[in-house]
């Protein structure tokens, strides 16, 4: 029988307070991720565990023994019981289609020329900026809603189609209007790339620089929660990606940054510097990179869809495990260089692709993706959490543990979701 931690006693506590208004029972394996819950593991795994809600709170999370009656009770017995899963990268509002160039890839097509040709990351601004407001929204939440039936509760929504301070602002409103579906977290990432008419104009890349600090970031940052910049070989510099990134937190927005992916480039220690609350890919991370992570508590973001379909490297992982680097894993959604809108098989791919643990995958998805968002609430279960979980069922023939889950590619299937303290599937 486990020991009862502190936060233990006081779930009982507040379980004895009344009826839950939801409670998932009998839970074969539940993976609560807070370490000092249940067997005291890093996955705090509680067998036959249960979890409570009232109203959009968690009331207890324990053994099914202690938990309290519900007005609604839900079975778990044979399912696998997680957080609510946390998606922290992605580019979900966007319109148009690469599915070509995919294959004019894989036929031996640079990706330079298929930029030329107007197609890559281009193609997708003018088909972005072409779409309303209305079918951004449409389109994304269709994603969304795909995503929340594997379990998936929080996504955060970069920009960065737009490349306007109208088009970035329309993005951003479409990704706020799917909150009804999934907790939005928005990501402002105007500098993303340099649009056609910058690259045409005299002033160049410096001039479109200017446009995201004093056109764009203006009308933007009360729509977003973060900012981030792609600063890479054919992207930003260092010096424009740290000017733009501090003067998003200037205007009160986190820090994030697409790091050391195509090139070395220095932003991720500078980003961590910065206080920034992820760097993300890391490819090309140094160990300078890594010290500065570690010394300011930010997250290593890995994008094994990304790599899989760029064919490139794995970020260091044994780097950044032995500097105790948090890790989180995410599944970098666009139409273009990572097409993959499973998180379950993103960490199911960081395992096999990235040398990550099965622990480690998991943590990845759940707990360490909400730090990656600056949320501390997310991606774990407790009193002092968001109540958000889900159910999983094991594919034919395999128990309910973890393991089953992470090692069948796409093979188990979702019972139930809870947001909020509600059930949305």
């Amino acid at each position: 029988m486990y020991a009862l931690s502190k936060r233990a006693v006081r779930s009982r506590a507040m379980a004895a307070q009344g009826a839950a208004d939801v409670v998932v029972h009998s839970i074969s394996n539940l993976y609560t991720m807070d370490r000092g819950a249940g067997d005291k593991s890093l996955l705090g795994r509680v067998e036959d565990g249960a979890v409570a809600f009232k109203g959009n709170r968690v009331l207890y999370v324990g053994p099914t023994r202690h938990a309290p009656k519900g007005t609604v009770e839900i079975d778990g017995k044979g399912y696998v019981g997680f957080p609510g899963l946390v998606d922290c990268h992605t580019h979900t509002v966007h319109a148009g289609s690469r599915a070509d160039e995919f294959g004019r890839r894989l036929a031996g097509a640079a990706y330079t020329e298929i930029l030329e040709a107007g197609g890559g990351i281009l193609s997708t601004v003018n088909a972005t900026r072409a779409a309303t407001e209305d079918e951004l929204a449409e389109s994304c939440r269709q994603r969304l809603q795909r995503m929340v039936a594997r379990g998936v509760t929080t996504v955060e929504i970069k920009s960065g189609y737009g490349l306007t301070a109208q088009d970035e602002l329309k993005m951003l409103k479409a990704a706020a209007r799917c909150r009804d579906v999934v907790r939005v977290v928005t990501t402002f990432l105007g500098a993303h790339t340099t649009p056609q008419e910058w690259r045409d104009h005299p002033q160049g890349r410096q001039g479109y620089v200017r446009d995201v600090l004093e056109n764009q970031l203006p009308l933007v940052a009360r729509y977003a929660d973060a900012i981030d910049v792609y600063c890479d070989k054919g992207a930003f510099t260092l010096e424009e990606a740290v000017q733009i990134l501090k003067a998003g937190k200037a205007a009160g927005l986190k820090v994030k940054a697409h790091s050391e992916q195509v090139a070395y480039t220095g932003i991720a220690e500078a980003a961590a510097k910065l206080g920034a609350v992820s760097v993300d890919h890391l490819e090309r991370l140094d160990d300078a990179g890594v010290k500065a992570m570690k010394d300011n508590g930010t997250v290593a973001v890995c994008l094994p869809g990304a790599q899989l379909y760029l064919r490139d490297t794995p970020p260091p992982v044994d780097l950044l495990r032995a500097a105790g680097v948090p890790i989180a894993v995410a599944t970098d959604l666009n139409p273009g260089t990572s097409p993959v809108h499973d998180l379950w098989l993103c960490a199911t791919m960081s395992c096999i692709t990235q040398g990550l643990t099965m622990e480690e995958a998991l943590l990845g998805i759940t707990k360490n993706a909400g730090l990656a968002l600056g949320e501390p609430t997310l991606g774990w279960l407790s009193t002092s959490s968001v109540a958000d979980m889900s159910l999983q069922k094991p594919p034919p023939g395999e128990p309910p543990i973890m393991q089953s889950i992470l090692q069948h590619m796409t093979g188990h299937s979702t019972h139930c979701v809870i947001r909020d303290g509600v059930r949305v599937v």
